[in-house]
């Protein structure tokens, strides 16, 4: 599995080669703004039930999920050999052809600089970014603590990262602020494929409308949190009869 991260992380760009205006991605990007993806996913039992909302500007254009059985333990670092494959079912049901994905989950900031956002941007080839709440590997170059919305700082490579020390694999971006407790977080963006730190972070500012999160992640998760409890509810029913 590690040598298969390697491999990923090689056939990676992280760098921007996407056909789309950044400038339009956002509530704002109005009729012309690119299509972009959130993908989330929600678990019951042993499966995984993996979201995918798809949204031009402010609109959703579309909702479509997977429920995939799982057979792979959660283990740092091999995230994406346990949700990689579910996801992909997900997207093999979408009617539209995303501009950008955006994924619950890291990219270039791993230890082999392939997350889940660098494993399935490669194998779609699409510009993809990931994004976690929190810190998998890698050290900022400022601490993130308490910081002002708006506020950003590189994660660069370290001793746990297979990369030169000092790349940037991501970077801490402080999405929101509020002067009452408690404090907020930031989240931890990096390039999955075919986006660059510095993009990734400024496309993730730009999704953050009135919350911490992305919009597209945002509504992935709620969408696959219903499609969950449609399923609970559904399988408590047939237990009653």
């Amino acid at each position: 599995m590690e040598r298969l991260q390697r491999d990923i992380a090689e056939w990676a760009t992280f760098e921007d080669a996407f056909a789309f205006d950044a400038d339009a991605v956002g509530p704002g990007g109005g009729a012309d703004a690119p299509l972009v993806a959130g993908v989330d996913q929600a678990f019951r039992d042993d499966r995984a039930i993996s979201a995918v909302v798809v949204s031009r500007g402010g609109e959703v254009i579309e909702r479509t999920h997977a429920v995939t059985p799982v057979s792979i333990p959660y283990v740092p670092g091999l995230l994406a050999f346990r949700e990689g494959g579910p996801i992909l079912e997900a997207l093999a049901t979408l009617e539209t052809e995303p501009d950008l994905y955006l994924f619950d989950g890291s990219g270039r900031i791993h230890y082999r600089q392939a997350g889940l956002a660098t494993h399935v941007g490669v194998l779609v080839d699409a510009p993809a970014v990931g994004v976690a709440k929190s810190l998998l590997c890698g050290t900022p170059a400022a601490s993130p603590d308490g910081r002002p919305e708006g506020w950003r700082t590189p994660i660069t490579a370290d001793e746990e990262v297979e990369a030169d020390a000092g790349t940037t694999l991501g970077y801490a971006v402080q999405t929101r602020q509020y002067d009452s407790e408690p404090i907020v977080n930031p989240l931890y963006v990096s390039p999955g494929h075919r986006v660059s730190a510095a993009t990734s972070a400024t496309l993730v500012e730009r999704l953050c409308e009135r919350y911490k999160l992305p919009e597209p992640t945002r509504r992935a998760d709620a969408h696959a949190d219903t499609v969950r409890e449609r399923l609970a509810a559904d399988e408590e029913g047939d237990d009653s009869t």
